[in-house]
């Protein structure tokens, strides 16, 4: 597998002048830490770990963890390189200060995330679930259990879980079976079994704790009824260090399609002794907070498939030699050209490209409000920027992924048979990257999200509030100003206009729809999904066009990198925007074809 080389100056690009990270962070508690040289200094910092310590041990670490009696071990070089990354201090970046944190925004954190991720994406889940436990706690743990889990936790000496699925039911909640009796010191005893917990139990750190959903004795029925528990795997002792073990056991692990590195475990627990977060009945809420987090998390690791895959794959097609160009000999002194040279491999690479750095503004983008939510300075600005990012979230997690499956797949394609075969580590990729529309909720799942709750159930708000945005932008871009001479960047603004408009009657299509048929909600749901994020990405690039052909202008900046940029946003435009059409199309047609047939209809053994 090719060497993996962060993209700082991509992301330096989108911190620094796209998104004026400086002039957000006035707005962010504990933002003024983030200086011009603070932040420059964990990107590089940054870049080193993941490039040095952790792409190394990418392919190795598919071999997989092993499971041996309740005990699961990580892959080699896996507890040296999380030992290295808590020494180094990155699990505490955005950690609260109070508790041991450095206090930076999420942002940076989202930044690193990528980075850590695209170069070994198994590796980083384990860190990754830690930040959503700390970020529940944060928000809904009392004193006591910040004080007796929240340092443990961003220092890193701990890690934490997630565990909402059952071998029964997923995404369907009030369906769920783990009970959780109060004992009379005021904790509680859960049983009940949790599937699919990714680092659910390994080697890495002294302790695991686990944030865990359960059913009260008089719990009322389904989602309303579900409460939020601590359960750790060792109670912390008197001292503080993980003391007593508790009735928790991993039964087995996981044999998955990819993240073979990443312990996906089948938790029981039998008698494990809990502590109740928040009130009793509104665990899903205090959830909440933890997928939010998750979900963003996840969307970058559609970033990660597609910058891992299109660094491999550009390198490969840049050596490997196969027939001659279609327009003539490029390499007069060897037998081939290379297949670079061959406009089907450009399409596939360009695409990647564009997924990688489209996708990755999308996320920096997002990740201002995730700021502002966290730790902005007023409760009116972290209920708007808690709003912003709910109607952001589905579509950053189902269209990101979903792109990243893509991004993956040209990679196999560009290596032709060798992108099937192991050693190249290419197929590991695209193996990996699947899980991402998967879990924390399918794309499915993300699309009636987005457009029953965040769409219809709000009355086209937040919906509203962003095509605003865009027509607000496309307008500054419209008249003769110095940015708005660039024909380039008139012309994707005026595409990002239509797509503002066309965004909002599409929305209202579906509402009117949905009461001549509910069905049709659904049927629409994904494609209009797809189309939201064409928009959405379509935004960004247009954005980034305009700062580049601004800086070309002036004579500021690299010269080759704003060309770049400037060339892959054209490509997104005429190549890969004109799929919204056919969502669009897809979104109008009659429910009938997909529920006409009855259930019958789909029996295949007839």
């Amino acid at each position: 597998m090719p060497n993996y080389k962060v993209p700082v100056k991509d992301v330096s690009f989108l911190f620094n002048d796209v998104f004026d990270m400086q002039a957000h962070y006035q707005h962010v508690e504990g933002g003024d830490q983030a200086t011009p040289d603070m932040i420059e200094a964990i990107f590089t910092e940054g870049a080193k770990f993941s490039e040095n310590e952790l792409a190394p041990i990418y392919q190795s670490g598919d071999e997989g963890c092993v499971w041996d009696d309740g005990v699961v071990t990580t892959p080699a070089g896996f507890k040296e390189a999380y030992n290295t990354y808590i020494e180094a201090g990155w699990t505490s970046l955005t950690g609260s200060e109070s508790m041991g944190g450095q206090h930076l925004p999420s942002s940076l954190g989202l930044a690193v995330t990528e980075m850590i991720t695209t170069a070994n994406w198994a590796w980083a889940m384990y860190p990754g679930l830690s930040e959503g436990a700390i970020a529940t706690l944060e928000d809904h743990g009392t004193e006591e259990q910040k004080t007796h889990y929240l340092t443990k936790l961003i220092s890193g000496v701990w890690s934490g879980t997630m565990c909402l699925t059952e071998p029964h039911c997923g995404t369907d909640l009030g369906q769920m079976k783990t009970k959780a009796v109060p004992n009379d010191d005021g904790s509680y005893s859960v049983n009940g079994t949790k599937i699919f917990i990714s680092a659910g139990e390994h080697d890495l750190t002294e302790n695991i704790v686990h944030i865990v959903l359960a059913k009260l004795p008089d719990a009322p029925k389904g989602t309303k009824g579900l409460s939020l528990f601590i359960i750790p795997k060792f109670l912390p002792a008197a001292d503080g260090s993980a003391g007593e073990r508790n009735g928790v056991r991993c039964g087995s692990i996981e044999h998955k399609m990819g993240i073979h590195g990443n312990g996906t475990a089948v938790l029981n627990f039998d008698g494990a002794k809990s502590f109740l977060i928040g009130e009793p009945h509104n665990g899903l809420n205090a959830m909440f907070t933890y997928m939010n987090v998750a979900r963003i998390g996840t969307a970058s690791q559609g970033v990660s498939a597609a910058e891992r895959s299109y660094q491999g794959a550009s390198a490969y097609a840049r050596d490997r030699l196969a027939m001659r160009s279609i327009s003539g000999v490029k390499n007069p002194e060897g037998p081939a050209d290379a297949i670079i040279e061959h406009p089907d491999v450009r399409r596939m690479l360009l695409t990647q490209r564009a997924i990688a750095e489209g996708g990755r503004a999308m996320v920096t983008y997002a990740s201002q409000f995730a700021d502002i939510y966290r730790a902005g300075k007023t409760q009116d600005a972290k209920k708007t920027a808690e709003d912003r990012l709910g109607f952001c979230t589905p579509i950053l997690k189902g269209f990101i992924t979903e792109l990243g499956v893509e991004a993956a797949n040209h990679g196999v394609q560009v290596f032709g048979g060798h992108g099937y075969i192991k050693e190249w580590g290419m197929e590991q990729i695209l193996r990996d990257s699947r899980i991402a529309t998967l879990y924390e909720g399918t794309t499915g799942i993300q699309a009636l999200d987005l457009v029953g709750r965040k769409v219809l159930l709000d009355r086209f708000k937040q919906l509203n509030v962003f095509t605003s945005e865009m027509l607000t932008f496309a307008k500054g871009c419209m008249p003769w100003t110095a940015a708005g001479k660039d024909k380039t960047v008139r012309s994707q603004a005026w595409q990002v206009t239509k797509l503002a408009i066309r965004w909002r009657l599409l929305a209202y299509k579906l509402g009117a729809g949905a009461k001549k048929s509910p069905d049709s909600v659904g049927a629409g749901s994904v494609d209009f999904l797809m189309f939201s994020g064409y928009a959405y990405m379509a935004y960004m690039f247009a954005r980034m066009s305009k700062v580049a052909s601004a800086q070309l202008a002036a004579g500021e900046g690299d010269s080759v990198f704003l060309q770049e940029k400037l060339h892959t946003a054209t490509f997104f435009f005429e190549r890969i925007l004109p799929r919204a059409d056919m969502h669009a199309k897809t979104i109008k047609a009659s429910v009938g074809s997909v529920m006409a047939m009855p259930t019958d209809y789909f029996d295949a053994t007839r």
